[in-house]
């Protein structure tokens, strides 16, 4: 099964980075160029343990539905989701937050695997890799962006601690 892992430093407290990778409302704005919205389950404010969304996107210029249920929860150090429904024939992101003395490592562990045996074996190898590397990226640069500045306050609640 193919694994992505990401190490991306924030300068931002570990509480606001991990809030903000829980934020419907932030991922939405992070994944703009898939048009990617959130259409049942949560569908705004921040996930929490075994809550489930479904996602909508355009991806390799297909519309594609996704939806994912929280499996692990530990405000601030980790969270789990993992696909119940879509596309792939599995799918696991590990998001793990550590203190760093410029604020936050947040590591990414992306785990999928592709339907159709040997043929989805080579799509994942030759193409699906490096596609879910790009996005990925993509995206946790936005939520730095959005952590590093003032922005993170439109997608978290005015007095929690972030």
């Amino acid at each position: 099964m193919p694994l992505i892992k990401l190490s991306t430093v924030i300068s931002a407290p570990r509480e606001r980075v991990f809030d903000l990778a829980c934020s419907i409302d932030a991922h939405q704005d992070s994944t703009e160029g898939t048009q990617e919205r959130a259409i049942a389950g949560v569908t705004s404010g921040l996930i929490g343990l075994n809550d489930e969304v479904t996602w909508e996107a355009r991806h390799l210029g297909l519309r594609q539905r996704l939806t994912v249920r929280v499996t692990g929860f530990d405000r601030p150090q980790h969270f789990q989701d993992i696909m119940v429904a879509g596309a792939f024939k599995s799918m696991r992101h590990d998001h793990e937050f550590f203190e760093h003395p410029s604020g936050t490592l947040m590591i990414d562990h992306f785990e999928f695997q592709s339907p159709f045996g040997l043929l989805g074996k080579i799509v994942d190898r030759f193409f699906l890799i490096a596609y879910m590397r790009r996005f990925l990226v993509r995206r946790n640069g936005i939520l730095k962006k959005l952590a590093e500045s003032k922005a993170w306050n439109r997608y978290l609640e005015p007095g929690r601690k972030s």
